[in-house]
């Protein structure tokens, strides 16, 4: 199953834009990559305070039926 994704547009001030293009440099990846590692990180650390994979799908439904 191929996973859907959803673009946002999310704000840094200019301090952590240029660490964040540095980072993305030095890793030879894209700064969009290095902001998805650096959620998917923080989200692993909230475990398991935050649903994940289908588990949060599931709890997204729940929370739409009431």
């Amino acid at each position: 199953m191929h996973e859907r994704t959803v673009r946002a547009s999310i704000s840094f001030s200019e301090q952590q834009y240029q660490v964040l293009e540095k980072i993305a440099a030095e890793n030879k990846v894209s700064l969009a990559w290095v902001v998805r590692d650096a959620i998917d990180g923080y989200l692993k650390s909230k475990w398991p305070l935050l649903p994940q994979g289908a588990d949060a799908e599931d709890a997204q439904l729940r929370s739409n039926r009431t």
